[in-house]
């Protein structure tokens, strides 16, 4: 009795997997991040021509569903833990960091579900940021790059050029109080929570400091980043800055920028698209980043990832794959994607859609040079997250009178430790 009940059970198997490879739908679960207002429609909604990304790829995709979730910033790093914890990994991931993953085995290498011909579409530099142990674990989604936006109405009141120092910042940002009498700040910093680490980059990269030395490793508190912080906390005291960069995020920025209530600010290339969509009338222009005298500039660079999490109970491993594979491909494609970035303000991770871009906005190709001279934070890092915190923390406390050398000299210590 107990060798029939087995033979059932193994012939029940059989015709699972048979009936499985027979065609059996396969279904993605998709965790994708808010990237504005439009993210939801474009994804779920009537974005695409009256249509949506879900229904057009399952159209075009027979055999294969897609249970996508569009979830905020603000809550994605919970909700991925919390999906992890339960066992319930997404099958996709759009998100910003994936060292943590790939070091707990999380992870499937890229090469074994992107396109051949997809993965040589995307730029090398971006690629190489996802990069551990010669093993790429993520692909690039899409990028942005800072620059310095200026009101140049104010400027031209005031009568000062676009500062390319430090030492030219503190002088304009000087005549702009004089002039004004404090009815706007000069100077924009956000060293919030959400973008606290973009602060730091902003004046280590120019004053030739940065997240980590020319090894690769961690050197928080180089002279060149104490130098460069303390820069940064000293317009703060002389009152050059907006009033409370320990909470006000770059969207405030933004808004007071629009508003003629702020002179300058540090901005990515969507600042247009989100003045215009508040409908914000303000004549500005872009330049680089200031630099500390005889110091490289150091253009910032913020790339966010996708990624595919393993399965290893998924009975068609081959097929799952293939899965994933054909949804990138429909992601990237021109027809897709330059939609997308276009959208968003955002800029593009491929080759294959920077024609469509320039020759939509022919403004845009400025960009890509301004993408060639990125620097990008070290999120290959497994300790990546610590460090980002670590620096917004040492920002916050050097704001309210904290010694920046001690800070980082601290951090540096529990980091290295």
């Amino acid at each position: 009795m107990k060798k029939l009940a087995a033979l059932l059970l193994a012939m029940l198997l059989v015709l699972g997997c048979a009936a499985y490879a027979e065609g059996d739908e396969i279904t993605l679960d998709v965790i994708i991040c808010q990237y504005g207002p439009n993210t939801q429609d474009w994804f779920l909604g009537t974005g695409m021509d009256g249509t949506n990304f879900v229904d057009k790829f399952e159209a075009e995709n027979p055999g294969i569903k897609l249970n996508l979730e569009v979830v905020s910033w603000n809550d994605v790093y919970t909700e991925v833990s919390t999906r992890i914890s339960n066992n319930n990994a997404p099958d996709i991931l759009n998100i910003d960091v994936f060292a943590n993953y790939a070091a707990e085995g999380l992870l499937l290498p890229v090469k074994d579900y992107c396109p051949e011909e997809l993965f040589e579409d995307f730029f090398p530099s971006f690629i190489e940021q996802s990069v551990i142990d010669d093993t790429v674990w993520a692909v690039p989604d899409l990028a942005s790059a800072r620059a310095l936006y200026v009101n140049t109405d104010i400027l031209d009141e005031v009568g000062v050029d676009i500062p390319a120092t430090w030492a030219e910042l503190e002088d304009v940002s000087q005549a702009i109080i004089d002039f004004y009498d404090g009815e706007v700040y000069p100077w924009g910093i956000d060293m919030t929570t959400d973008e606290g680490q973009a602060a730091f980059s902003y004046y280590v990269w120019n004053n030739d400091g940065g997240f980590v030395d020319a090894d690769g490793n961690v050197a928080l508190n180089s002279d060149a980043n104490v130098e460069a912080i303390e820069f940064a906390i000293g317009l703060y005291n002389k009152g050059y800055t907006n009033p409370n960069p320990a909470t006000q995020t770059r969207y405030d920025l933004q808004d007071m920028f629009g508003a003629g209530k702020l002179a300058m600010v540090i901005a990515p290339n969507q600042l247009p698209s989100y003045l215009a969509d508040k409908e914000y009338e303000v004549n500005f222009a872009t330049a680089a980043l200031p630099v500390n005298e005889g110091k490289n500039p150091g253009a910032t660079g913020v790339m966010d990832r996708v990624m595919a999490f393993r399965d290893d109970e998924y009975p068609d491993q081959a097929a799952r794959n293939e899965a994933i594979g054909k949804f990138l491909s429909f992601f990237y494609a021109p027809e897709n994607y330059v939609g997308w970035v276009s959208m968003e303000g955002f800029l593009p991770a491929v080759n294959s859609s920077v024609a469509a871009l320039v020759e939509a906005d022919p403004s845009f190709e400025a960009w890509l040079d301004v993408l060639d001279s990125c620097q990008f934070y070290p999120t290959a890092l497994d300790n990546w997250d610590e460090i980002k915190q670590g620096v917004i923390d040492v920002e916050q406390q050097a704001l309210t009178g904290g010694d920046v050398k001690t800070l980082l000299d601290d951090l540096q210590a529990k980091i290295a430790g």
